[in-house]
């Protein structure tokens, strides 16, 4: 902010801690899935035995605050795709 330069990144964290907008995979739902592969680890599965997997859930969280602070208009599509937009 103190640069005036957006910033656009993977964390919804920065987003919501002031950055532009964030587009990334669910934190909470690679914790789960990995939660999971730990489970058959632990009940015997051999790790290198389990299938590679890849996120599924993406979501996009928008800071208007931060948008109206860099003079920004972020478009109504956009917004309406967004999955948190920050007042």
């Amino acid at each position: 902010m103190s640069h005036a330069v957006p910033a656009v990144t993977l964390s919804s964290e920065v987003a919501r801690n002031g950055g532009l907008m964030s587009y990334g995979p669910n934190i909470l739902d690679i914790n789960r899935r990995v939660g999971g592969l730990a489970a058959k680890v632990l009940k015997g599965s051999k790790p290198a035995d389990l299938p590679l997997e890849l996120p599924t859930k993406f979501e996009l969280v928008v800071n208007l605050k931060t948008a109206r602070a860099l003079m920004l208009e972020i478009p109504a599509t956009l917004l309406v795709r967004a999955d948190e937009v920050i007042e």
